[in-house]
């Protein structure tokens, strides 16, 4: 049962940044997110199979954690109207800002409670998974590596002359993923577990 609230608040959570994506690249005048009806909270219309259901599941049974995607919210840089040169990475950046500023309404309530508010264990318990969650989602994600939205903050802000960066980057990919989930993340835990703490005042998500 818990899994299944777990599982349910990390769709919720890639659906949030999918959309954040969508209405970035709506507000630099970019609406193909909006044509394709991707501006939405309805999970169906950004669930990924594998990548918000096997891949979550795999992880939650063999590592005891979750990691997983929605499908990418597409956009089309050639239609913005504004801000060009970074349109890119405004785009990319407004999933992860968005994940923040959810574990940051929800450590708030955390923080709260006890004082102005007086919540039910079950309540305290799926709020501190949103936080830490949206933590683990923003981190991740400002990884620069492709296809994560840390490569496109950083292929914007790369000079021409350091091109090659990025096709190397692109080229292998798959490998440096598969790196640093298997043997950097655990350097990453820590980090997140501080963030959290220093978040909600509580030390682990239990």
């Amino acid at each position: 049962m818990e899994f299944i609230f777990i599982l349910a608040i990390l769709l919720m959570s890639v659906v949030i940044h999918e959309v954040a994506h969508g209405y970035a690249a709506l507000a630099l005048g970019d609406p193909t997110a909006k044509l394709q009806g991707r501006l939405t909270l309805n999970p169906l219309k950004h669930i990924d199979i594998f990548g918000s259901i096997i891949v979550p599941t795999l992880f939650y049974v063999l590592g005891g954690f979750l990691v997983g995607w929605a499908k990418p919210v597409v956009y089309n840089p050639y239609n913005f109207k504004r801000f060009h040169k970074w349109g890119d990475a405004i785009v990319a950046v407004a999933g992860p800002l968005t994940n923040i500023a959810v574990a940051i309404i929800f450590s708030v309530i955390l923080r709260m409670n006890g004082g102005y508010l007086n919540l039910s264990p079950s309540f305290v318990k799926i709020s501190a998974f949103v936080v830490f969650i949206n933590i683990v989602l923003a981190c991740f994600n400002l990884i620069p590596i492709p296809p994560l939205d840390g490569s496109k903050i950083l292929f914007t802000a790369l000079p021409r002359r350091l091109s090659h960066i990025r096709v190397f980057l692109e080229k292998h990919s798959f490998v440096f993923v598969i790196i640093f989930v298997l043997f950097l993340w655990q350097w990453f835990i820590p980090v997140i577990l501080g963030i959290f703490k220093l978040m909600t005042g509580m030390p682990i998500v239990i």
